[in-house]
């Protein structure tokens, strides 16, 4: 019963009910108990892996210009004055505006303005193409051009253009969602390189293009009444922070193998939005397969590897729990287990366009994903064995292997116990609602879950029926040897 869709399906709705479960919430809290009580009644030895991080919430926002009031949501954690700055602050700026569009910011004069820029997301399903050693795609639906060329939320210009605005003496960012969807309601990440000093609002990109024509109006009129070019508007932008220290709670269960070799399955329950696919779907495919695994102990079932079933906190406030985590379980000379695979599940979603009328449309199909990869030729000529045999539409394998001496790593959650040294198997996609209050429950791939979670149950036991120090594309020995932990 623990793999089929229905019960699966029930932990998602279960989930997204606490919503938001954003770290140091409520929500946050509910869902991290939830975790464990289901690890504990699966028969898991069951603990919290507690690290502080931050919670940071706006308590006034707003933007205004020359008396208009615009619909705004605040550029999440923004407006700080460091990184591990706590406290409360109010922004009030009334300053002119400098309209950048998708421009480098030396190209203007931002010195002591509030910055008008495009938010570019700026990967598209296509940039994964290089990267491609296998592609199930049995009805052609990911090679299209509009699949190809849609784009992913989470790669964006944001991060450059706030450090390019900053260093230019800008004073605050007005961000134009030009590539999305007729909403505001976009809630990024934190880019823990990049420290978010200026405040900042998104709007829309009609209220972008309103708002360019007002600006435009403003200086003819200027010319016309003889004051001459470059008369601008000024902007009023609010924004109120909050941001206090508090603990995440990562939810780890450990079913025990007669070794200390282990298999380590990962998402994270935490979200900042109904986070119906980011990430209740995730972590009900772990609960689902730690319930699966669980019922096989009980049975009588003995295994050579430790299975770890792992839920994290902080996916949105910086990646403390995970980079701690890889600090004692991976790269600690005193480690509990020697992890041997990491499996990472996220996103199991249907894919959205942006409609005829302007809002988020779903298309009844998959969500174009990949599974990054950094395991051995035969392992992976298993895996897309699995892909296949499974049914896991527009999914492709990706060959990881060259991004691990990176400090970026991968773009999902395994990224840090990747670049730890840990051979990897982390299925990802970006579908556009990601990061929005669209991420509801309808968005959830139905009839993928159950086919995910058994191509994952899959990969445990192909695991768990080789050599540990030999599933990485190098040799355990060899990988030792290599550079660890560069974030």
């Amino acid at each position: 019963m623990n793999l089929q869709a229905p019960e699966i399906f029930r932990t998602i709705e279960d989930l997204v009910a606490m919503a938001p479960r954003a770290t140091g919430t409520p929500g946050g809290e509910r869902a991290a108990g939830y975790v464990a009580d289901r690890f504990t009644r699966a028969g898991l030895d069951t603990e919290f892996l507690e690290v502080d991080s931050y919670a940071w919430r706006v308590e006034a926002h707003g933007i205004e210009v020359d008396g208009q009031q615009i619909e705004c949501s605040p550029i999440l954690h923004s407006g700080l004055a460091g990184h591990d700055w706590t406290g409360e602050v109010h922004h009030r700026l009334d300053a002119p505006i400098v309209d950048i569009g998708a421009d480098p910011v030396k190209q203007h004069d931002v010195r002591g303005k509030v910055v008008l820029f495009d938010l570019a997301f700026t990967m598209t399903t296509a940039h994964t193409l290089p990267l491609t050693v296998y592609l199930y795609d049995p009805d052609r639906k990911v090679r299209n051009r509009e699949v190809l060329g849609s784009r992913n939320p989470y790669v964006t210009s944001l991060g450059r253009v706030m450090r390019e605005a900053m260093r230019a003496g800008a004073v605050g960012l007005i961000g134009v969602l030009r590539d999305y969807p007729e909403s505001h309601r976009y809630h990024n990440e934190y880019y823990r390189r990049t420290l978010f000093s200026l405040p900042g609002v998104w709007i829309t990109r009609s209220a972008g293009e309103d708002l360019r024509r007002r600006l435009a109006e403003t200086e003819s009129g200027g010319e016309r009444a003889g004051a001459g070019a470059g008369v601008a508007a000024r902007a009023r932008l609010t924004l109120d922070v909050r941001r206090d220290r508090v603990t995440s709670r990562t939810v780890i269960g450990v079913l025990p193998g007669r070794t200390n070799d282990a298999i380590m399955v990962q998402s994270h329950h935490d979200s900042v939005s109904p986070g119906a696919v980011e990430d209740a779907s995730g972590t009900a495919e772990v609960i689902a397969l730690a319930e699966h695994f669980g019922a096989e102990a009980r049975a009588g079932r003995t295994r050579e590897k430790t299975l770890m079933f792992v839920t994290f906190d902080t996916h949105f406030t910086g990646y403390h729990s995970h980079m701690e985590f890889a600090r004692r379980h991976v790269l600690a000379p005193d480690a509990s287990y020697n992890i041997v695979l990491n499996a990472t599940i996220e996103h199991v979603g249907l894919r959205a366009v942006r409609g005829a009328d302007g809002g988020f449309e779903t298309v009844n199909e998959t969500e174009p994903r990949g599974i990054f990869v950094n395991v051995n030729p035969a392992f992976t000529r298993r895996i897309a064995r699995l892909v296949k045999r499974h049914g896991l539409y527009s999914t492709s394998l990706l060959g990881a292997a060259a991004l691990e001496a990176s400090a970026s790593g991968i773009p999902t959650d395994a990224s840090f116990t990747f670049v730890a040294g840990v051979p990897t198997v982390s299925l990802v996609s970006g579908p556009l609602y990601l990061y929005d209050d669209a991420d509801t429950i309808d968005r959830i791939d139905v009839d993928q879950l159950e086919p995910v979670a058994r191509f994952f149950a899959d990969v445990i036991a192909d695991a768990e029926a080789h050599n540990g120090a030999m599933l990485g594309v190098l040799p355990a020995p060899v990988r030792r040897l290599l550079p660890r932990g560069k974030w």
